[in-house]
């Protein structure tokens, strides 16, 4: 009898780890000028289901563009690469996965499925949730950042490595840069790596992307001070901070950011630090990135990557790009 495939599970970022992070991410955020913190803080449970609710509201399209697209050509991905391996960076809950999966085994490539993220408990789930709808497949979890351990990717077969969601956006160039190096430092010839990116566009529909009317990424945004004070003992109040978004047009991005309505000094306790408010002073929380095809293509070619296929959906809002290793 064949045993039954089990899911692998390879943990690179440990708890300890993802604390010493924290601290060292809001030491250095909170003690800059101007202040910042990085946007991967804000996905506690209630920041991760918050996020979910931000993808189904009207002003949000990226998700709901983005799976249209691969719902379109997931069949012409497959046959494209024959991927016997998918891998998913910043796999989540690996909601969009299945439309790829299915598209790979139908072609009759497919033999695993790797989930890289920064949660072991999301993984754990997503992962069993893939294996049980996919019982033939190895399935394997790795626990770790996309930015240090893009060593843990298992080797061997052809591997498509997925990032989606425009999740590339919120790195500034000098990261997207490194990150794309990195990335292409560990695919062998026959890999293919297919990338979702956010597109230029009419500013207005940019911000409202970032500032829905029911207030949901306001709750969101505001919800990174309360992981701080639940984790390093923070004395924030949300309350006192109101959620902005603006375009910022000489960088071709979105910044999310957090205005103190009042002057304030507020302790965080496991850093020992005492922070300072300015009455209208803001923190950035997130950059998103927003691209155009000359310039997906500028920054793949640096890192020794190729665009050899490019997709939009039909309002020309996100685009599904996949590249391979240069000749």
């Amino acid at each position: 009898m064949t045993a039954a495939p089990t899911v692998t599970v390879d943990v690179r970022l440990t708890p300890d780890d993802l604390a010493a992070t924290l601290r060292s991410d809001v030491f250095a955020g909170l003690t800059a000028t101007p202040k910042w913190l990085p946007p991967k803080w804000f996905y506690d449970d209630r920041g991760s289901q918050l996020f979910d609710e931000i993808t189904r509201l009207p002003e949000y399209y990226p998700t709901r563009a983005e799976r249209g697209i691969l719902a379109a050509r997931a069949g012409q991905i497959a046959n494209l690469t024959l991927a016997d391996t998918l891998i998913e960076l910043g796999s989540g809950t690996s909601e969009k996965t299945g439309l790829l999966l299915d598209a790979l085994t139908e072609v009759g490539t497919l033999r695993r499925f790797v989930a890289f993220d920064v949660s072991e408990a999301t993984l754990r789930t997503a992962a069993a949730n893939i294996l049980s709808g996919f019982d033939q497949l190895t399935v394997h979890a790795v626990v770790g950042d996309f930015q240090r351990h893009l060593d843990a990717l298992p080797g061997g077969g052809t591997r498509l490595i997925a990032f989606l969601g425009s999740t590339i956006g919120n790195l500034v160039p000098a990261e997207r840069a490194v990150l794309l190096r990195n990335l292409a430092g560990e695919m062998e010839p026959g890999d293919a790596f297919l990338l979702g990116v956010d597109l230029v566009k009419d500013p207005a529909r940019l911000e409202a992307a970032y500032d829905d009317a029911a207030g949901v990424t306001a709750a969101f945004n505001k919800n990174v001070l309360c992981v701080l004070n639940r984790e390093l003992g923070g004395h924030f109040d949300p309350r006192r901070f109101d959620h902005m978004a603006r375009w910022v047009p000489e960088h071709e991005w979105v910044e999310m950011r957090l205005r103190s309505t009042r002057e304030q000094h507020i302790e965080v306790d496991a850093l020992g630090l005492d922070v300072d408010f300015a009455a209208g002073e803001e923190m950035r929380t997130e950059i998103s990135a927003k691209f155009r095809r000359g310039g997906v293509e500028r920054e793949l070619a640096p890192a020794g990557l190729r665009l050899a296929h490019w997709w939009t959906d039909p309002a020309g809002d996100v685009a599904v790009a996949l590249a391979v290793p240069s000749d």
